[in-house]
């Protein structure tokens, strides 16, 4: 058994995801197909039977349950410890409490109204927060110059370098994006020219609900390339996709990011899908010339894991430790319910939302596509737009059609449809408990990213940088060749901001951080 709190902390995650397996990897539409509910202990099955969305909604909260239903005690100590192992996400402004619909972000007034355009309010209160990280990393290790990888439109580019005045190269595997994002920029600046230009950029200490700060004319620069895992950083560019240009013969960021005298960086990813988080770090751990990392996973679904052709990296695991613990795998399934959003659907619960009825649409769909045809299975069904606004023969119209099958060939309203129907509040049941092991599965990889870092002797920290009531994904992996104490003191100071809550603000020119938040971090 490791001694840190991380190495103990995923060693009892793989234990308990090894004992509930077969709930980690059931898929919910075979809920009927497959007798899911059958497999559930019975005191569970005639415990949740006759809980409502709302008492449901309470087992996935911190308080462990709702009024009026008598939870076995092997049930309790299931959601505890599925709660207790999970990295705690609160934080980055979170407001609301437990309970009820998540409230949608506001346009972030913290952010100039020319970097907010095309940006949704979720994206504009990211690229704020996570600005805000890079700029204290900026400051704590003296570099000025970030690489955003998978930089999509540029959203969080523009920012940086506009709105923060840092040196920007945005890179982006898809070069029509990259096209975009180059257009958006070309906006901001003809605005800027239209203005006179921009007054100085850096502001002392402002009351709060200040107007931003004015911007600065120094654009991004973008490239249109894909990373290569395990090309040196002054190589790593593989040519974008679709092809918009001939392949590149050396990274166009030249000795920016070469290991012998080129400028130190700081590396970015937003997001970062699949297998792009990874290759950071890896690009992190093995250049010197970059100072520090903060990553933003997605899709780990699309992780690469064992077994890969050899010389093929992957994307979990990537620690030595983890990779040792027995039954450390995790299933495609079990990879994509840690992309779900566990506050967004306990809000749906707790309101008892019409759209709970979409995951027993579904299931019986499976059933019915299974009897039609037993060659398709878990067949790619397009979502229905407000499937929870139909009738099931509705919906089922608009979906057979999409695997094949003629829905006037297949019984829509038959006694067996109808008694599968009546079921809705077992399959919303089942998948609660589901949902309450994805935030696991999540921990569990970027754990084990943190120790592949930690093996290595970096200092790292896993932050609670986003509100996760409306961005689910709100973890970040920070890691630099330098103590990151200052770096992350303060950071929930201005977590409100965006959302127009008032929060405090950001410490001026000269004045000293605020004493150190809470993190995750390393002993």
């Amino acid at each position: 058994m490791g001694s840190q709190p991380e190495q103990r902390r995923a060693a009892d995650i793989v234990r308990l995801l090894t004992l509930y397996r077969p709930l980690l990897d059931a898929y919910v539409i075979d809920f009927f197909a497959e007798g899911l509910w059958a497999r559930l202990p019975p005191p569970w099955q005639a415990a949740l039977a006759t809980a409502a969305p709302p008492q449901l909604a309470g087992l996935l909260g911190a308080g462990g349950g709702a009024g009026g239903v008598a939870w076995p005690l092997s049930l309790l100590a299931f959601a505890a410890a599925a709660r207790a192992l999970a990295l705690p996400r609160d934080g980055g402004g979170s407001a609301g409490g437990e309970g009820g619909a998540p409230r949608p972000p506001c346009q972030s007034p913290r952010l100039h109204p020319l970097l907010r355009r095309h940006v949704k309010p979720k994206k504009q209160h990211e690229i704020r927060r996570l600005g805000k990280l890079l700029q204290r990393l900026s400051q704590a290790t003296g570099c000025d110059h970030v690489v955003d990888i998978g930089a999509g439109q540029g959203h969080l580019s523009r920012y940086l370098a506009f709105g923060l005045g840092l040196s920007v190269t945005a890179v982006e595997g898809d070069s029509r994006l990259a096209a975009t994002a180059q257009r958006f920029d070309r906006e901001v600046l003809r605005e800027l020219e239209k203005m006179g230009g921009p007054p100085p950029r850096r502001c002392r200490q402002t009351p709060p609900r200040h107007p931003p700060c004015p911007l600065t004319p120094r654009a991004p620069h973008h490239v249109a390339g894909r990373l290569d895992p395990g090309a040196p950083w002054g190589e790593f560019l593989l040519p974008p996709d679709p092809p918009g240009q001939q392949p590149l013969a050396r990274n166009p960021l030249g000795g920016v990011g070469g290991a012998e005298g080129g400028q130190r960086v700081l590396v970015t990813g937003l997001h970062a899908c699949g297998d792009l988080s990874p290759a950071l770090l890896r690009h992190f751990a093995r250049s010197p010339s970059v100072a520090a990392v903060a990553s933003v996973a997605c899709c780990y679904m699309k992780l690469s894991t064992p077994p890969q052709p050899p010389g093929c990296p992957l994307g979990y695991p990537l620690s030595a430790w983890v990779a040792g613990l027995p039954g450390h795998e995790l299933s495609y399934r079990a990879r994509e319910a840690a992309c779900h959003a566990l506050e967004e659907y306990r809000g749906r619960l707790d309101g008892e939302n019409d759209s709970l009825r979409v995951h027993c649409y579904r299931a019986v769909l499976e059933t019915l596509i299974r009897a039609a045809d037993p060659s398709k299975k878990h067949p790619g069904v397009q979502t229905v737009k407000k499937a929870h606004a139909l009738s099931f023969p509705q919906y089922a119209r608009l979906g057979l059609p999409r695997v094949g099958l003629d829905p006037a060939a297949v019984p829509l309203d038959s006694e067996a449809v109808g008694a599968m129907l009546e079921q809705q509040h077992k399959v919303v049941a089942f998948f609660s408990l589901t949902l309450l092991l994805a935030p696991l599965v999540e921990t569990l990889i970027l754990l084990d990213r943190l120790l592949y870092l930690r093996e290595q002797g970096f200092q790292c920290a896993l932050v609670p940088l986003f509100n996760p009531r409306f961005s689910p994904r709100n973890l970040v992996l920070v890691a630099a060749r330098i103590p990151l104490g200052t770096v992350l003191s303060g950071l929930d100071e201005d977590g409100s901001e965006d959302e127009g809550t008032g929060g405090a603000e950001p410490p001026g020119e000269g004045q000293s951080p605020p004493a150190p938040a809470a993190r995750h971090q390393p002993q």
